[in-house]
């Protein structure tokens, strides 16, 4: 490293570049004091967002606008930024990942720095997400299991209670600690282990990518830190319009699937899905039983089952993952 830290912040744009500036001119407070660039990456909107992007950075020394030259997604489009890296062409110490609808505090990434600077054993490291109201976003999570796959499926109490080991989701902390992952809005990564990891899979298009490169990280020695004091405000799926769901898109079953897959083999994968769908029904049977609504989702179970059972054949007929990923992307851009 150089005396001086140098910080790559890469912010994705996908047709929304008014936010996309509004998050850059956050970040660009919080990298005064600090050595490195911003980079914007567009995501191979074609609205004009890169035309949009470069004209509203005009005059700042510190900030490029890149094409990403594919719409590949969340890791996909993180990649090409990290690829596009410092302008003299060298490597970052750290690369900061910031969502396109997020807005640092003007200390926020300067806290996260000087934490992986004082704390070797973390190699990355994220904050404290906030809505624009104030309220805390459950940003913490321990990784998927089949347990934790059955609890969040069946969400009653008894259950809860007996498997509380294995809820993803975890309570906001009140002070710096280890995570097992943390939600990618805003996420510190040290260079070191992006060499030796490498960066985001890009068989993922959208969601579990961060939770897959927290898990290498994992395995290969280094923690995830959360970090109280670096405070950002989120919006949140301003891009996906996750909020305004009919139902669950494929990709989200794509990238779970892939997920387990990939890190614990067929055989999991499949006792994942058995899990939460068994977690399901007997959550439905609890609350009809109790005269309680609906958790979840319309239609999530079904889908889920649907989607594996698609994602079976077209393995069987041979057509492979990566078919199933393009499959995926299709759908994500109607």
């Amino acid at each position: 490293m150089t005396d001086t830290p140098r910080v790559l912040c890469i912010i994705l744009n996908w047709r929304t570049p008014e936010m996309s500036l509004k998050s850059c001119a956050a970040a660009q407070v919080a990298m005064q004091g600090i050595a490195g660039e911003i980079v914007m990456v567009d995501n191979e909107s074609g609205d004009g967002s890169f035309e949009a992007m470069q004209e509203g950075i005009k005059g700042q020394s510190r900030v490029r606008v890149v094409q990403s030259g594919h719409n590949g997604g969340f890791g996909a489009g993180n990649n090409a930024g990290m690829r596009a890296g410092l302008s003299d062409g060298t490597p970052p110490d750290y690369v900061y990942i910031l969502n396109s609808d997020a807005f640092p505090a003007p200390d926020a990434i300067a806290r996260l720095l000087a934490h992986l600077e004082n704390t070797p054993e973390a190699g990355l490291a994220g904050g404290y997400i906030h809505g624009s109201d104030g309220a805390a976003h459950v940003s913490c999570f321990r990784f998927p299991s089949i347990a934790g796959d059955f609890e969040g499926a069946a969400r009653m109490g008894p259950v809860s209670r007996v498997l509380k080991r294995h809820i993803v989701p975890l309570p906001v902390p009140e002070a710096n600690r280890p995570i097992d992952w943390l939600a990618g809005a805003s996420l510190m990564i040290r260079q070191e282990v992006l060499h030796q990891i490498g960066g985001f899979d890009e068989q993922f298009f959208l969601y579990f990518e961060e939770t897959d490169l927290c898990l290498r990280a994992a395995r290969a020695g280094w923690q995830t830190h959360f970090v109280r004091q670096s405070e950002v405000e989120h919006i949140g799926s301003v891009s996906t319009g996750m909020k305004t769901w009919a139902r669950v898109p494929d990709y989200w079953f794509a990238s779970r699937r892939h997920y387990f897959v990939k890190n614990h083999g067929r055989a999991y994968a499949v006792a994942a899905t058995l899990a939460h769908l068994g977690g399901g029904l007997l959550g439905q049977v609890w609350r009809i039983a109790r005269r309680k609504r609906a958790a979840g989702p319309p239609h999530f179970l079904r889908s889920l089952l649907v989607s594996d059972l698609r994602a079976a054949l077209r393995d069987i007929a041979g057509r492979g993952p990566q078919s199933a990923r393009k499959g995926a992307r299709a759908v994500a851009e109607e």
